[in-house]
């Protein structure tokens, strides 16, 4: 009798499920950490090295600065002046105590790195939607610990509407460069975290992989420089790319819906839709999870949270994976 009243219960609480899959699938889940190696974290006491006043010169550039000045990010340093247009005033400099340049983090051409977003090609709607879900409190971040993502909302906090114009406009003309290799490895180099991002370790050593991906520059130097022509290596999963490829296909539609129903067909945006093709891999997992955990609000962004209550982190890393190795 307990055998049968216990089946009974499990066919009532299925069909129950099954009754109400939008309110379920609408629900984020509350039991699922962020993905810690999505979100690199410097530990404790680390301290960033002193300057020595010497001057630094990359690639390519006849300018030169000292590591303090590559540390101001209330100036963007410009390393090639001619590979771009003249920076608005909001993309050159900031303004103390909060509003730092736009170009320190993102840089003159709109690169970013793995720890922010690439600016450079995003429609300038959809920029400014972002400041304004920024500003609002409709964005926010999975990890609190990353500070780097509240001195960015306090500077934007002080942006007037005309700066906002102009660095929208700025960067949606721009476009990204191809710059990470993605490699499908079951190790990957043992890191250290500096900062908001990995590097690996001297030596050359490797470390299991597990479901990560670790995204690192190819030539520290030159991304500690702020160097905008720095190339990524991201190593992911075995099976990452193709199992990334079906699902940004939509050959689970029922849980994962196809990106290019929004993204467009060659998943290169609209006029109000990002592109995702060729973007850094770690910051599309935050993404995609932020919105699956409601820290991403705001106009459109209902059916990001919609296409992503269903998918796991293992899906999030394949469909990041897959769409970094697309030409932006």
């Amino acid at each position: 009798m307990g055998r049968l009243r216990t089946r009974v219960v499990l066919a009532v609480r299925l069909l129950l499920a099954a009754a109400v899959p939008s309110a379920a699938s609408a629900a984020p889940a509350q039991d699922e950490p962020p993905p810690v190696w999505a979100y690199p974290i410097a530990a404790p006491g680390t301290v960033a090295p002193a300057d020595d006043g010497a001057v630094r010169h990359v690639a390519g550039s006849e300018v030169g600065y000292t590591l303090t000045q590559i540390r101001d990010l209330f100036f963007a340093l410009d390393w090639r002046p001619d590979a771009h247009a003249a920076m608005p005033s909001i993309v050159a400099l900031g303004r103390k105590p909060n509003l730092r340049a736009c170009g320190s983090c993102h840089r003159p051409e709109g690169v970013g790195g793995p720890e922010n977003a690439s600016l450079a090609g995003l429609p300038a709607d959809y920029i400014k939607r972002q400041i304004d879900d920024y500003r609002s409190g409709a964005r926010s971040t999975g990890v609190p610990a990353r500070a780097h993502v509240f001195r960015m909302i306090a500077a934007l906090k002080e942006l007037t509407p005309d700066e906002i114009e102009q660095a929208a406009a700025y960067y949606a003309a721009i476009r990204l460069p191809a710059r990470i290799k993605v490699v499908e490895s079951e190790r990957a180099p043992a890191t250290t975290i500096p900062n908001w991002y990995y590097t690996p370790r001297a030596g050359g050593a490797t470390e299991p992989l597990g479901e990560r991906i670790v995204e690192v520059p190819d030539d520290e130097e030159s991304f500690v420089n702020r160097d905008a022509r720095v190339t990524f290596t991201a190593y992911v999963p075995p099976g990452s790319i193709a199992r990334g490829q079906k699902l940004v296909a939509g050959t689970e539609a029922e849980r994962v819906p196809a990106c290019a129903g929004c993204h467009g067909e060659t998943l290169h945006g609209t006029d109000t839709i990002p592109p995702i093709a060729g973007r850094s891999p770690s910051y599309i997992v935050r993404q995609l999870y932020e919105f699956k955990h409601g820290l991403r609000h705001g106009a459109l962004a209902e059916p990001m949270q919609a296409n992503t209550a269903a998918m796991t982190v293992g899906d999030m890393t394949a469909i990041a994976s897959y769409l970094a190795t697309l030409p932006p």
